[in-house]
């Protein structure tokens, strides 16, 4: 590692195609992982009820299964799985029935690259800029899955939040105090507003993954980290939130994920708290 923070022209190439590859890997999950917890939960269901059992094969698996395509079930060959590249190639097509290629699948693996990139220039190429990359990964693959099914699941929302814990005993980006008060500050902040709004419209304004997802945050950013993360994600979700409302012609009772926000977020404060703290209390006159 410090070979490689000693030469950047060899580091951060060899970065971007790590980012690259993650970013594949990425892809999988957000596709397979809520379907593989949705036949768990098919399968969990029947056994509690008592019904018989039936024929129900499972999706594929996140690591063993090799990738094909969605449509025509053709396995790729490396050639067709090369991160970013083999989408610009094939034009964003499959070589044998033509079908159409998501861009989900290249904007996730660029946006990994770039944002792995971010992390080793932040924090170098040793156990902090590891770390910054774990911590980017799993809320890339957060954001992903509760854009396209408004799940954010306890098997990446817990690890996460247990990871940001680890990091803290060696104190890499925020202390054990810092990141037991982060934790219950993001959980109970998100916990009053969901309380408080369904004793008043006696509906759910929110899941209960946004705030475990904003606990994790808490544990990597600290107490001195929510703050800005709250107030980010509001701004960035009204702003989206009601481009997307406009875009699609709907009204605000429309349900919105909150998750990709609060990743987005999340992720400003992991890098920049600080400043934003200073810039907020400069601006409300506090400083």
């Amino acid at each position: 590692m410090a070979f490689l923070d000693q030469n950047p022209g060899l580091g951060y190439p060899a970065a971007a195609a790590f980012g690259l590859a993650l970013g594949s890997f990425l892809n999988v999950v957000i596709l397979r992982l809520p379907r593989r917890l949705e036949w768990q939960w098919r399968r969990d269901s029947r056994e509690v009820l008592g019904e018989p059992e039936e024929y129900d094969p499972p999706p594929p698996g996140i690591v063993v299964e090799p990738s094909h395509c969605p449509h025509c079930k053709h396995r790729l060959a490396w050639y067709e799985n090369i991160p970013l590249v083999s989408w610009l190639i094939q034009r964003g097509k499959c070589r044998h029935c033509h079908a159409p290629i998501s861009a989900q699948y290249p904007f996730v693996e660029f946006l990994t690259m770039v944002l792995v990139l971010a992390c080793v220039w932040q924090f170098g190429f040793g156990w902090r800029g590891f770390g910054a990359v774990v911590f980017t990964c799993f809320l890339i693959s957060l954001a992903g899955i509760d854009l396209r099914t408004r799940l954010l699941p306890d098997q990446l929302t817990l690890p996460l939040l247990w990871l940001g814990f680890l990091a803290a005993v060696e104190n890499l980006y925020v202390g054990q105090k810092a990141a037991l008060l982060g934790a219950m500050a993001g959980y109970f902040s998100l916990w009053s507003v969901y309380w408080v709004f369904k004793q008043v419209t006696g509906k759910e304004g929110m899941g209960h993954g946004d705030f475990k997802l904003l606990a994790a945050i808490g544990a990597w950013v600290g107490l001195k980290g929510i703050l800005p993360t709250i107030l980010v994600s509001s701004i960035v979700g009204a702003i989206f939130g009601s481009i997307f409302l406009f875009w699609q012609g709907r009204d605000r009772a429309t349900p919105i994920p909150f998750g990709p926000y609060l990743a987005i977020a999340g992720w400003i404060a992991f890098f920049w708290s600080e400043p934003l703290i200073d810039g907020y209390l400069h601006l409300t006159g506090l400083k």
